[in-house]
């Protein structure tokens, strides 16, 4: 399995820039709304430090490739079309947007922070990126919201069958969105509500859904087009901004990455996705080679173009996901080499999920694992960490 971040945001804001960086897919780019009209998919890469050196082992990945240490592991990427405010009302291609959304585990929101378009993704001067950050968050709240109140109308009309509680339904409603009864429960409870809809005012089903929405679409903002100086004014002001602290925003420059990239291809320059340098190694003109040093100023200032980190920052730090190697605690190796494998596997992943993931028959016949690391035995309920080198012992 190989999970999905969806690139979401307003149209002409340079997803589609993102996109091609990431996976350097040529999907068209220009500055007017709907370029993207079908989900753009394309196999991006995550990295993780290959764990092969610390065992004196040299990898051969069957998926991905390994560089110098780090090992880039595929993951699925979508590009989809634009949304403009009212989409949960069907504006635009509302409804074909929630519903390509709907396939990713986790969200990048790519906001255009020089402010060069408009909340329709019209060009203009002087826009604030809040707008953008506020709108797409309450078009995704609304969303639910709608579900949500499905939900309540099938729990109100019995069509559950019989008597039920409210969460089933609920759950039953809004199982697209990978929630659970548990879950809906939770988030209820939590919010100091009660289970019963009946005492719920508008604001409360407002709050429930955006709880849910927060839990089961996990979201990174990328402050996109970095490398001009109002973006970097309205980076450092909404950063600064404590009603803004439970957003994790990522600076980066798409148009760099793939300058880099091409450049790369090319070969006039050194570099690897994701490195904080990199270094001009053919016959460039001088235009060329100003642009690069352009480049070169803000990957210095900012560790890089952060179309990599976005990437990782979305998968392994909100979304929780966890690299995992099989491994063999004595060293053995088969004809097909070692450390072939990098599964990425969700947060509270224990031995027997690792087991079931790669096999249904190693998933039954599972009797312990082996922390390769330590050599210590590990039961099926362990739960992992990132980066962790298991072998299964199977009854297979």
């Amino acid at each position: 399995m190989s999970y999905r971040i969806g690139l979401v945001g307003k149209p002409s804001v340079g997803k589609s820039t993102f996109f091609n960086a990431a996976t350097m897919n040529d999907v068209p780019e220009g500055a007017y709304p709907f370029t993207t009209i079908d989900p753009s998919i394309g196999e991006a890469y995550v990295r993780v430090p290959c764990a092969a050196p610390e065992f004196d082992e040299t990898c051969t990945p069957s998926v991905g490739f390994c560089d110098d240490g780090t090992r880039f592991v595929p993951v699925k990427l979508i590009d989809v079309a634009g949304l403009i405010p009212g989409a949960h009302e069907g504006n635009g291609l509302g409804n074909q947007f929630l519903t390509d959304l709907n396939e990713a585990d986790v969200l990048v929101h790519v906001v255009d922070f020089s402010g060069e378009t408009d909340i329709e993704g019209e060009p203009t001067e002087g826009h604030d990126p809040r707008e953008d950050i506020a709108f797409l968050e309450d078009e995704l709240d609304q969303w639910y919201l709608d579900v949500l109140e499905k939900g309540l109308e099938r729990y109100r009309t019995g069509y559950h069958g019989a008597e039920g509680d409210v969460e089933a339904d609920l759950a039953t409603q809004m199982d697209a969105f990978r929630t659970s009864e548990e879950e809906i429960k939770q988030v209820v409870l939590g919010l100091g509500l009660s289970l019963d809809p009946d005492t719920w005012n508008e604001g409360d089903k407002l709050d429930i859904a955006r709880e849910l929405r927060t839990r089961t679409k996990p979201m990174v903002v990328v402050a996109n087009k970095m490398d001009t100086p109002a973006a970097q004014e309205n980076y450092a002001e909404i950063t600064d901004d404590p009603d803004y602290d439970h957003l994790t925003v990522v600076p980066a420059s798409a148009h760099a990455e793939k300058a880099l990239k091409q450049g790369a291809e090319a070969g006039v320059v050194d570099y690897q996705a994701g490195d904080d340098s990199f270094t001009i190694q053919g016959d460039l003109s001088e235009e060329q080679e100003a642009g690069l040093e352009r480049i070169r100023d803000f990957v210095s200032a900012y560790d890089g173009t952060g179309v990599q980190r976005a990437l990782e920052t979305a998968l392994f730090d909100v979304f929780g996901a966890l690299a995992v190697f099989p491994g063999s605690a004595n060293g053995r190796s088969d004809t097909q080499g070692v450390f072939r494998d990098c599964f990425v596997l969700p947060d509270g992943a224990t031995t027997e999920d690792f087991a079931y993931h790669i096999h249904s028959d190693i998933g039954d016949g599972l009797l312990h694992g082996i922390d390769c690391r330590s050599g210590r035995q590990i039961g099926g309920d362990h739960e992992l960490a990132h980066r962790d080198v298991v072998e299964l012992v199977t009854t297979s």
